[in-house]
């Protein structure tokens, strides 16, 4: 995926790196897969303010995914490659040998025009989804399901992948994203490939106003807050701050947050690895 770098011509402009969006096909969605996205401006049913720092925003409808991809044996043809303003990765129109229409997230190099299936002995190329049990070793892939017929949850955002190292038993090991390898039912399914727009982690947004538009107000820094109002707030001058930690006291370096009693717990091999 190409990025742009636009020219210095403004303080907004000097350090921004935008997608230049070559692999799309079109910017007009498929109305019948599109559905109402009410924003809240982190404001409950009683109106009163529960997530800091959101609001506002560019207006935006949601488009409605297919991630259990439960179309079994029907082949599908891929109409468009769209941009989704509800995640990163871009998502891919598919239109079904029996004429109906579905969204699918757009694994790495699909084109328009390409046939997919969902099938348990389906061609191994990307876009294609398979039971684990039927997929090889050391293939790439991506929305995973965590429990048959749940739809895909994991390796879903742009760029990510899991590999299939092993099956035991009645299970597979992937190697996920964050290092961590752990265990899934090889009755889940997984789609070939990895997700579409890898380069998206090396865009720069270049001003604040673009994060406005995202719908992301100005955040506070906890040192520059009062003591009533942040544990590192207060104190004369610069001398404040102590160990890092969230408004509530939980601490942002370190401490475990996972609860050891997860019953997913028994099915992770190794934990993911850990910052240098």
């Amino acid at each position: 995926m190409p990025l742009k770098k636009l020219k210095p011509i403004t303080p907004g402009s000097r350090f921004t790196v935008l997608n230049a969006f070559t692999e799309l096909t079109t910017d007009k969605p498929e109305k019948k897969l599109l559905a109402k996205k009410k924003s809240s401006g982190g404001r409950n049913n009683q109106g009163r303010m529960t997530m800091r720092y959101l609001g506002g925003g560019h207006k935006q409808r949601y488009r409605i995914i297919d991630t259990k991809r439960d179309k079994v044996g029907i082949p599908g043809t891929v109409k468009t490659i769209e941009y989704d303003p509800n995640r990163t990765a871009f998502i891919a129109l598919v239109v079904y040998k029996d004429g109906d229409k579905r969204y699918i997230i757009a694994p790495e190099g699909i084109k328009e025009g390409q046939q997919v299936i969902s099938d348990d002995n389906a061609p191994i190329e990307a876009g294609n989804t398979l039971p684990l049990a039927n997929i090889p070793l050391g293939t790439i892939v991506h929305n995973i399901e965590l429990a048959p017929g749940r739809g895909g949850a994991m390796a879903r955002s742009a760029g990510t992948f899991a590999q299939l190292a092993a099956r035991e038993g009645k299970y597979a090991i992937l190697k996920l994203p964050s290092g961590e390898t752990r265990m899934v039912l090889i009755r889940c399914k997984a789609t070939i490939g990895s997700v579409s727009n890898s380069d998206h982690s090396l865009m720069v947004i270049g001003k604040a106003g673009r994060n406005r538009w995202l719908g992301r107000r100005p955040r506070t820094r906890g040192v520059a807050m009062n003591p009533v109002d942040h544990p590192m707030g207060g104190g004369e001058g610069k001398a404040s701050g102590g160990q890092p930690r969230s408004r509530t006291g939980l601490y942002s370096k370190g401490k475990k947050t996972r609860n050891p009693k997860k019953p997913s717990g028994k099915l992770i091999i190794s934990r993911k690895k850990k910052k240098k």
